[in-house]
């Protein structure tokens, strides 16, 4: 019999080229899906211009300082509210004092009355050997009921009196405590506002930080134009009002007219001008936020002792002092006078005069003369 093994079909290797098939397959699609990703993929978010990146240091700088004020403002807070816990502590140790001792009276009064024992008074009446000491002595017992009773009034005024303190104590204590918090989420703002200022710079390229300096440059020249046209119209506005005083004076025949008048403004000037003159001799010191000197300050910090260099106390923070003496025009300006900043009101410089001040500007600057319209203004005082 014939072999049944020649009349079989060759096998056909299949096995070797479908595995290549379905991998190439698999790589294809894995290529297609891949680009279909990538074609709906969000595009990367274009890199900010350099103005974008001016406008936003700028404006977290602004914030940093409105934490700075927040912080100032909750420090003074927290220093008062210590004082009145130490006080109000110091009163219930006192209280407390006076509470043990009425109620060591009132023990010894328990303990006499134990150690005596109580007869009636007719008893004692008929055991006493004199009448008239009996009559004596129960005017004496009266006289010892009507102290140990005043003892028993004044324990309960104490210990009422106690009980209300300490209740005060608590509640200054909890205010205290909330002082603090406010305090410390404050400065972590602060801190967190100049990190995202500081971040954001660290990023630029020499070039892009070359580019930023010549936007700072050209923001300061404009600044200094819009100072210059102050000074020439406030300049113009003397020179009109010298001659309106000049020909008063000579139509009247007399100088007395503006005697009154003048001592005031020169006084208030006086004082201006010391004012002035401190924030000038600092002029070099670093900004530190929450700094009131003297070897560094933020802006309400130098404000503040340069007001108290010319004996006039101010308040801390930018709030309160724009709340102070009186509103002046920014054409009025004189030396010495406060000028605030921003809508939120969170900075503040000393006028100087033809449009400048001095300041202490921000982290990383130094106190420094500066136009006043370097930054956009919200008003002016004269603190006196």
């Amino acid at each position: 019999m014939p072999a049944l093994a020649s009349h079989r079909k060759p096998r056909t290797r299949v096995r070797s080229t479908t595995p290549a098939v379905g991998l190439t397959t698999a790589a294809l699609a894995g290529v297609t899906l891949l680009s279909t990703q990538s074609a709906t993929a969000a595009p990367a978010s274009p890199k900010p211009s350099i103005e974008d990146v001016q406008k936003k240091v700028d404006d977290l700088y602004r914030q940093a300082g409105t934490a700075t004020q927040k912080y100032n403002q909750a420090k003074e807070a927290s220093a008062a509210q210590r004082g009145k816990v130490d006080a109000l502590l110091d009163d219930v140790a006192k209280r407390a004092d006076k509470l043990n001792e009425a109620r060591r009276e009132l023990g010894n009064y328990a303990a006499a009355q134990y150690r005596t024992g109580s007869i009636a008074p007719t008893a004692t009446f008929f055991l006493a050997d004199d009448p008239q000491s009996y009559f004596d002595q129960n005017q004496l017992m009266d006289r010892m009921a009507g102290r140990q009773q005043k003892a028993v009034t004044d324990f309960r005024t104490q210990q009422a009196a106690a009980s209300k303190k300490r209740a005060e104590a608590v509640t200054s204590l909890e205010a205290l405590t909330e002082s603090q918090d406010t305090l410390r989420t404050s400065k972590e703002d602060v801190q967190k506002k100049l990190g995202e200022a500081r971040a954001m710079l660290s990023k630029l390229t020499a070039e892009e930080k070359a580019r930023l300096a010549a936007l700072e440059r050209k923001k300061e020249a404009e600044a200094k134009r819009k100072a210059e046209e102050l000074a020439r119209q406030q300049a113009e506005a003397k020179l009109k009002a010298d001659e309106a005083a000049q020909q008063a004076a000579s139509g009247s025949g007399t100088g007395t007219s503006t005697g009154t008048g003048s001592g005031s403004s020169t006084t208030t000037t006086t004082k201006g001008e010391k004012a002035l003159a401190f924030a000038r001799s600092q002029m070099g010191k670093p900004y530190v936020w929450g700094a009131t000197g003297p070897s560094s300050y933020d802006c309400s910090g130098l404000t503040q002792a340069a007001w108290k260099a010319a004996g006039v106390d101010i308040p801390r923070t930018t709030w309160d002092q724009v709340e102070i003496g009186t509103r002046i025009a920014t054409a009025d300006l004189q030396p010495g006078d406060l000028v605030f900043f921003y809508d939120d009101i969170s900075h503040v410089g000393i006028y100087e005069g033809d449009g400048m001040m001095v300041h202490a500007p921000k982290p990383g600057a130094n106190v420094r003369e500066e136009s006043i319209y370097y930054m956009p203004i919200y008003g002016s005082v004269r603190p006196a």
